[in-house]
């Protein structure tokens, strides 16, 4: 079986066409999303293996993407090992004791893969439907992880997080340990099982500086891509807001880094490091513009993408919510006529 365009693009080989997929492409946006969701809580939907599925399939099915991205959330290990969270439609992931200080680190154990029989199902089952499309395991990056943890929720300004990493050095590196072995474990969990590549996402990274970054969280992103470096699947690394750090993005290891709507593809080929792809970048908002302004801004994107080494077409955020499916089949159909060999 040939190679599938979006792993070859992960690894800068020539492809057929340019690959799609879209961050968020199973959710709230999908109608038959909302109907299979209805009355099932978003972390009881993540624990059962026939919602899991399902959800991550209705989009292949739909939009024809190259690649399946496996449905979770990043907080799903953290409620695995037995931490007091949950999902509040509207706000996001909340916990209900934050985790301040050093009794509160120590608490935070290791992930093991009894912990997440559903994944392993879950994955093996997807493998199987997609029949040799790839699919991408999905996990949380530390400091977004720890942001959630410590703030207690979704936050704007990440003060409590700051507070913690400039004031107590030592312990932030103690949580940012044991957040990166459960990462670790996670998406250790999803390729054992099947899964094709994976992706980082360290969503409120670009709330740092990059100093800051380099200091306090490049060292254990690193350690993640190192450790998965000997498992032969492309890593993704993702963040938003991160034109600042798409240099260290690249420089902690991944094979492909994704770049957000702020900074044009051919700028963002010359700050990464050689050797690596980039995936992104149109702004999840052109969605709801008329069909012409869309396919003009996709048309840039992918020439501006030709300045990579390896492009994988993609939003530069996650789809939101009132999209319009049609409008996604029809960005994914431009795309492969447009890019087709």
């Amino acid at each position: 079986m040939q190679e599938s365009p979006f792993l070859r693009a992960c690894r800068r080989l020539p492809v057929s066409r340019t690959p799609v997929w879209f961050m968020r492409q199973a959710g709230r946006s999908l109608p038959e999303y909302r109907k299979v969701r209805a009355d099932v809580p978003m972390l009881e939907a993540c624990a059962r293996p026939d919602m899991i599925v399902e959800i991550t399939m209705q989009p292949v099915r739909r939009y024809d993407v190259d690649a399946a991205i496996y449905f979770s959330d990043i907080v799903v290990p953290l409620k695995a090992i037995g931490l007091d969270l949950d999902i509040k439609t509207g706000i996001g992931p909340v916990i209900a004791d934050p985790i301040r200080n050093a009794d509160a680190v120590k608490r935070l154990r290791e992930l093991e893969p009894d912990d997440v029989p559903y994944v392993t199902e879950a994955v093996g089952r997807l493998v199987e439907e997609l029949d040799g499309r790839p699919l991408i395991g999905f996990a949380g990056g530390p400091f977004t992880l720890a942001s959630y943890l410590i703030e207690g929720g979704p936050s704007k300004n990440h003060e409590h997080t700051k507070a913690l990493m400039y004031g107590a050095p030592e312990l932030w590196g103690d949580l940012m340990r044991r957040l990166s072995r459960i990462t670790l474990e996670f998406l250790k969990v999803q390729i054992e099982a099947g899964a094709s590549a994976v992706q980082l996402f360290d969503s409120w990274v670009g709330a740092l500086s990059a100093e800051d970054y380099r200091a306090s969280v490049l060292p254990h992103t690193s350690w993640i891509f190192e450790q998965l470096g000997g498992l032969d699947v492309p890593r993704i690394h993702f963040g938003v807001g991160t034109g600042e750090l798409l240099g260290l993005l690249s420089e902690a290891g991944a094979d492909v880094v994704g770049v957000d709507w702020r900074v044009p593809l051919d700028k963002a080929a010359q700050r990464v490091q050689p050797g690596t792809a980039l995936q992104g970048n149109l702004d999840p908002a052109m969605l709801f513009a008329p069909w012409e302004a869309v396919a003009e801004r996709a048309r840039d994107v992918l020439d501006r993408g030709r300045a990579a080494e390896g492009h994988i077409f993609n939003l530069g955020h996650g789809v939101l919510p009132n999209t319009d499916p049609e409008m996604l089949a029809r960005l994914t159909h431009f795309v492969h006529e447009q890019t087709e060999q």
